[in-house]
């Protein structure tokens, strides 16, 4: 139903516009290079928003393979480009986001009068305004998955190129930490259907290998480490030096692998000045309900939240959310 509603508000459009949040992951990127193509199927020229700013790592390896396609990476546009193409009968997509406040471009999405919301986190309070279509499945493990599936229910679909079903592919694998986490029997059809359209799962390691100074980078993040209470790690890095999204993500993930840590949570600044907090579990914890706390949001398994205080106060005031939710847990099994 969702595959036939998308394909039928692309059909009323002049065109497509796509754009996910900021500091963009494999996620975001794979799930609008989809919608990208889902638009080229139905017969519409569409557009994926980039940042003009710097990107991780694994993003600019992704980039730069696409600026080899020619035709695919004229479709790349910066904030500025995309603007002069929204009319009233542009339909934009946001994908991996639903919050107004994290998306690449806050004009674009002021001016667009049609809006798609595709995510695969649970709804927050903050919302985009009066979508024309919402495709919110929390229990699916990316935007990725969604999107693939919504081309796999296009009739008389065309294939993918190889390095459209790998962008999809490197989504997935990267948000469910090499399908270990938040992985359901449809996360493997959709892999599946992507391994069939010619992805290449060399290429995702590519993608996905991290270099040796954010290797470094993140061992001094990890120096700093404290088990709090309860199995909870946390880490904070140990200057002001800014720390990319993505690095403190990978921090998070790193740290979960230790023996007795049931959440992990690095706390770093931000390029943008922000203090960042990324949290990880391996399901035993609702990392969601932590940062929810902290005006954040994400999964069960994986959330982040950005904070205007610093590194010393983050973590105060971390601390005070963890203690609540157990707390409340504690609570909760009393009375069960």
């Amino acid at each position: 139903v969702i595959s036939n509603s998308m394909r039928d508000l692309i059909k009323e459009s002049s065109r497509v516009l796509i754009m996910g949040h900021k500091n963009p992951d494999m996620d975001s990127l794979g799930a609008s290079i989809g919608i990208m193509k889902l638009a080229e199927f139905v017969g519409r020229e569409a557009y994926v928003v980039i940042p003009a700013g710097e990107t991780s790592v694994g993003i600019q390896r992704l980039v730069h393979e696409v600026e080899n396609d020619e035709e695919l990476y004229s479709r790349f546009l910066t904030e500025f480009e995309a603007q002069p193409l929204i009319d009233e009968q542009t339909l934009l997509v946001i994908v991996d986001t639903h919050r107004p406040s994290l998306v690449i471009s806050r004009e674009i999405l002021d001016r667009a009068e049609r809006v798609v919301v595709i995510d695969h986190h649970r709804r927050g309070e903050e919302f985009i305004e009066d979508p024309v279509l919402v495709y919110m499945e929390p229990y699916a493990s990316s935007t990725c998955e969604l999107v693939t599936e919504l081309i796999e229910y296009q009739a008389g679909t065309r294939k993918l190129s190889i390095l459209e079903a790998t962008s999809l592919l490197a989504g997935i694998m990267v948000d469910t930490k090499g399908f270990t986490l938040r992985t359901g029997s449809r996360t493997f059809d959709a892999a599946s259907f992507l391994r069939i359209q010619g992805a290449d799962t060399v290429l995702v390691q590519h993608f996905m290998r991290q270099d040796l100074d954010s290797y470094i980078e993140q061992s001094h993040i990890l120096e700093s480490t404290e088990i709090y209470s309860d199995g909870m790690a946390i880490a904070v890095a140990p200057d002001d030096e800014p720390h990319h999204q993505v690095l403190i993500a990978q921090s998070a993930d790193q740290l979960l692998n230790m023996e007795g840590v049931k959440a992990s949570f690095v706390i770093a600044v931000l390029p943008d000045g922000r203090t960042g907090i990324s949290a990880r579990s391996l399901g035993d914890v609702n990392v969601q309900v932590v940062m929810e706390m902290l005006e954040g949001g994400g999964h069960l398994t994986n959330a982040a939240t950005q904070l205007d205080v610093n590194r010393d106060q983050a973590k105060k005031l971390l601390k005070e959310a963890i203690d609540h939710y157990l707390t409340d847990e504690t609570e909760g099994e009393e009375t069960e």
